[in-house]
């Protein structure tokens, strides 16, 4: 099993591009990863693409970095058969 900074680093270079759902999901454990919960404010609703990444985030509130890492690792062994 690769370590988080593996993944993040493995995942960035992917050779096809994730589904916007996919990515969404790196992204929110990612976050809650490294910076824990969410702590902005809620974009406004014209802001697409930020509330969804901010509601990626905020879906993995109360999950600890330990074990947002972890999810992230899983995630990551899960996609990079597919854009590896």
């Amino acid at each position: 099993m690769v370590s988080f900074e593996e993944a993040t680093e493995l995942a960035k270079k992917f050779t096809k591009k994730p589904t916007d759902a996919e990515f969404l999901e790196f992204y929110g454990l990612f976050k809650q990863a490294t910076v824990g919960d969410v702590n902005i404010e809620k974009p406004g609703a014209l802001a697409l693409k930020d509330k969804a990444k901010y509601e990626a985030w905020s879906s993995n509130k109360g999950l600890s970095k330990e074990a947002a890492k972890e999810a992230y690792v899983k995630v990551y062994e899960k996609y990079a058969p597919k854009y590896a």
